[in-house]
C-alpha cells in the first residue's frame, strides 16, 4: 500500500510541476510575431516553393517494419536476461514469436518491400 501511495504522490509531483513549467513557459514566453518569423525555416535559405508531392508507399511500409522489429528487441532483450530462470514455455513462447517475426520478414522480402526501384 505505502508503495501505491509513494508512486501516486509522484504522479502528483510531477504532473504539478510539468503544468507549472509548461504554464510559465506560455506566461514569460515571446509573443512576437512577424512575417519573417513565421515562415519555415529548414536550412537557413529562403524555401523556393511549397511543394505538393505525395511521399511514396515504401517510406511507410519500411517504418512499420522498423517498428515491428523495434518492437521486437524490446521483447527480446528482457527475455535473455531472465532466460535460465522462466524455463521452457517461455523458450517455447519466444521461439514462436521469432519464427513469426522472421516469417514477415521474409513476406515482406518477398512482396519487394526491400527494395528500392
Amino acid at each position: 500500500m505505502s508503495n501505491l501511495l509513494a508512486l501516486s504522490l509522484m504522479v502528483l509531483v510531477v504532473g504539478a510541476l510539468v503544468s507549472t513549467v509548461i504554464w510559465i513557459t506560455s506566461v514569460l514566453g515571446p509573443k512576437s510575431h512577424n512575417p519573417i518569423k513565421d515562415e519555415p525555416f529548414e536550412t537557413g535559405m529562403k524555401p523556393f516553393g511549397i511543394i505538393h508531392k505525395q511521399i511514396p508507399v515504401k517510406f511507410y511500409l519500411v517504418a512499420l517494419l522498423f517498428v515491428v522489429f523495434d518492437v521486437e528487441l524490446t521483447f527480446l532483450f528482457p527475455w535473455a536476461i531472465v532466460f535460465r530462470q522462466i524455463g521452457w514455455t517461455a523458450f517455447v513462447s519466444m521461439t514462436l514469436f521469432l519464427a513469426l517475426l522472421f516469417l514477415t520478414l521474409v513476406y515482406a522480402w518477398k512482396k519487394g518491400v526491400l527494395s528500392w526501384k
